[in-house]
């Protein structure tokens, strides 16, 4: 899978999410001037899923990471508000269930992968198991090592079998967290997306930091890549992101299948 993303985090490469842009919106200098763009860009993936769900040769898996109010929800209903429901699934990952917590930690990630002719959406992932427990010292540096080195398996596995894995970390300062928070907190219609856990959080940004630079750093690879896309602009955000999934599932090449059916002789 060619890629060609000033986003793109290179395999190998070693990732300071703090050097790296925010508040980016690469050419546009305005939303008015990319509005356009995602109206084609949503155009063009209403398209391309339809050959994907016909042609049954590949999954589409993307993951949504990122900080509180990063825009997981908004990145997925600005995009994706074209495309067929039928062939789009959105999961998303909270606290584990006791039922999961019994099972390994990719279990219920593994039970949540899209099947062929599908794209699937992972508002949060099986990477909420390096984050947080990591974080707040719930597991040692071996056993974090251990699950990094597992996520690079299991993805290796999945694209194996016609997964196709686009991971984007949507980067947004603190300062913008700060403005996004104080957004809900003024907005009595917004008060409903609080929680207690978001201004808890924010006590440990550095550390969350921290290990998503190690999450970038040790994860992104040729067949899973990981995307920083600055999302201090919302409406960049969505540009960004369409773009990347218009030119990978354009380069996937897909045909719609031959007809099993020859409609020539019927007559209505």
């Amino acid at each position: 899978m060619k890629l060609k993303s000033p986003y793109l985090v290179k395999p190998h490469s070693t990732v300071r999410v703090t050097r790296l842009p925010a508040g980016d919106t690469g050419s546009f200098k305005t939303e008015e001037s990319a509005a356009p763009v995602l109206v084609k860009h949503r155009s063009q993936l209403n398209s391309l899923q339809e050959v994907l769900y016909a042609s049954q040769q590949k999954a589409l898996l993307i993951v949504l990471q990122g900080m509180d109010t990063a825009g997981k929800d908004g990145t997925i209903r600005h995009i994706f508000s074209g495309i067929n429901p039928q062939g789009c699934d959105v999961t998303a990952f909270k606290v584990p269930t006791p039922l999961e917590a019994r099972h390994d930690f990719l279990w219920r990630a593994h039970s949540a992968v899209p099947p062929k002719g599908m794209i699937g959406i992972f508002n949060r992932s099986h990477y909420e198991d390096v984050l947080s427990p990591r974080v707040h010292k719930l597991i040692s540096g071996k056993t974090v090592r251990k699950r990094l080195d597992d996520i690079n398996g299991f993805e290796e596995m999945l694209t194996d079998n016609g997964v196709v894995i686009l991971k984007f970390f949507l980067h947004i300062s603190h300062q913008e967290q700060t403005s996004r928070l104080k957004s809900r907190i003024d907005t009595p219609d917004k008060h409903w997306k609080l929680s207690e856990a978001d201004f808890h959080e924010r006590k440990f940004w550095v550390g969350y930091e921290e290990a998503y630079n190690d999450i970038l750093s040790s994860t992104s690879r040729k067949h899973a890549p990981w995307f920083v896309i600055p999302s201090n602009h919302k409406w960049y955000r969505n540009v960004a992101i369409s773009q990347i999934l218009v030119d990978v599932m354009q380069g996937l090449k897909l045909k719609y299948p031959p007809s099993t059916f020859d409609p020539s002789h019927i007559k209505l």
